[in-house]
């Protein structure tokens, strides 16, 4: 299955400053996010980004890049599929979801199971995503690709995406896959 631009969404799940110290690599994750989010921008792909309980998590990194376009949704199940959030995404008619963010075993894993179930193809970035336990994360991983959602990394994603070097993007988004 290849990735195509013109039927993708970004998901980017529960990047929240109460998580920050306790969650593995942050950094990382962090600026892949970042490239991701840019690339939203630039390439004109839909992105919707959850907070989990922010009363009690709190607020999206402040370092966090949240272009203008895209959609914000706070949640209290771990899914992102809920009613609202659900009937949202349904609403894009797009059938491939790119998802990132925190925690891998938890609220990404739950989206990518019920992701699967709505008939969906989940598409996880490994190298932005992540959980307070490395052998969480791995084993969120190993179940995902078993369950047959796709995983790929930052820089996989963004030049599938763009499939060409004379793509207008494509010094942009060499750029931002530099910049990490």
């Amino acid at each position: 299955m290849k990735i195509r631009s013109d039927d993708v969404l970004f998901v980017m799940i529960d990047l929240q400053d109460k998580f920050r110290p306790h969650i593995g690599d942050i950094d990382r994750v962090v600026a892949n996010t970042n490239v991701l989010n840019r690339a939203a921008e630039l390439l004109n792909i839909p992105l919707v980004i959850t907070e989990q309980y922010p009363k009690g998590l709190g607020k999206t990194f402040e370092d966090i890049y949240q272009p203008e376009h895209k959609v914000m949704f706070e949640k209290t199940r771990f899914s992102i599929f809920d009613e609202t959030i659900g009937k949202y995404i349904d609403s894009l008619e797009k059938q491939q979801l790119v998802i990132y963010g925190i925690e891998t075993h938890v609220c990404v894993m739950q989206t990518v199971l019920d992701a699967l179930e709505k008939n969906y193809v989940p598409i996880v970035v490994q190298d932005a995503v992540s959980s307070i336990s490395k052998i969480d994360k791995e084993i969120a991983i190993n179940r995902m690709l078993s369950e047959k959602a796709v995983v790929v990394s930052t820089e996989m994603l963004l030049f599938e995406l763009i499939k060409d070097a004379i793509h207008p993007d494509f010094k942009e988004i060499s750029n931002l896959v530099k910049s990490r």
